[in-house]
């Protein structure tokens, strides 16, 4: 008897989690608003720690300016 209630179980569990992975859930992007000042200021922490080459930083700071234009 206990072990049909224990079979029992498991197979509600599994039934659930089979219910719980069918269901579609869309993941969103979190919405982020960085102000131009805010992006230029972390493009030139990334020039001066080595994470953008120069020529790198001046493209992307261009390109930051140009959107904005």
């Amino acid at each position: 008897m206990a072990r049909t209630i224990a079979s029992g179980g498991a197979i509600i569990a599994l039934c659930a989690l089979a219910a719980c992975s069918s269901a579609r859930t869309e993941v969103m992007p979190p919405t982020v608003n960085v102000s131009i000042g805010q992006q230029l200021i972390d493009l030139k922490k990334a020039r001066d720690g080595g994470a953008l080459a120069p020529k790198e930083y001046e493209q992307q700071v261009r390109k930051l300016i140009d959107s904005v234009q």
